[in-house]
Formats: structure tokens, sequence, C-alpha cells
């Protein structure tokens, strides 16, 4: 992923430098969505740092799965968990982003990233991210 978003960022400094006044919580459950770029790449990834969910992929049987993570190492966390999103009825177009949210239909934009590469879904086409495959880092 390529970047935590502006909520993640505040949430971390207030923690680590305000702890007292400012203590942070994560979510019990975290999950992972699918963006499409419907402007261009670039607004994608600034919506996503915003936190605005405007491009996530609706309708056509998708849903937000859930997705766990392994302990942080080295400034990087791996998701330890795979998740797979099944287009049913329709196509969902081509997915360019990926997020971690705290909802599993609204919330906040935890982090944020562009794929390495983009993948049509059509009907009945499937979209997985396995174990491992998803990790995240904070430089």
């Amino acid at each position: 992923m390529s970047a935590a978003s502006n909520y993640t960022e505040n949430k971390l400094l207030d923690h680590s430098l305000r702890y007292s006044s400012a203590p942070y919580t994560g979510a019990s459950t975290l999950y992972l969505g699918l963006f499409k770029s419907t402007t261009n790449e670039a607004t994608t990834t600034a919506n996503l740092e915003a936190g605005t969910l405007t491009d996530e992929v609706s309708g056509n049987g998708y849903s937000r799965q859930t997705v766990t993570f392994a302990a942080a190492s080295s400034g990087t966390s791996a998701s330890n968990l795979t998740a797979t999103f099944t287009a049913s009825g329709g196509s969902w177009g081509t997915i360019t982003h990926v997020a971690v949210i705290d909802n599993s239909t609204s919330g906040n934009v935890l982090y944020a990233g562009v794929l390495n590469a983009s993948k049509t879904i059509a009907d009945g086409d499937s979209f997985q991210i396995a174990s491992g495959n998803l990790t995240i880092s904070l430089a």
C-alpha cells in the first residue's frame, strides 16, 4: 500500500505525541475495499488519502471483505487472510486501488494504495488478494 490516509496520520501522531489527551483505539475488524479510477489514478489516490469513498465498487454482489494483519516487523505488516471478491449480476469495471477501512459499509480509510496492475472484473470474475500479498509499511 502506498499511503496512510490523513485520518490515520493524524490519529497516529496524536496517539504517539499526545496520548494523555488523544489516545487512539483501533477498530476490532478491518475491511478491504476495491476502487476504480473514475476520473484518473491521481484523483482516486487523493480522494482515498482524504477519506473520500466515491470511487468504491458498488452493486453486482460487491461487499467489503474482512482483512487481518500479522504483527508488524521492521515497519511492515502483511495480510494474513485471503480476501476474495466475486462479481455476480454484472461487471465491476477496472479495479485500480484498494483500501483498508474500519467499517463494513462506511467508515474511515486507514490505508490505501494503487494496484501493481489494474484488473477488469466482468460478471462472474473474481478478484483475490492472497494471504501475505497485501503489505503496509510506515517509512
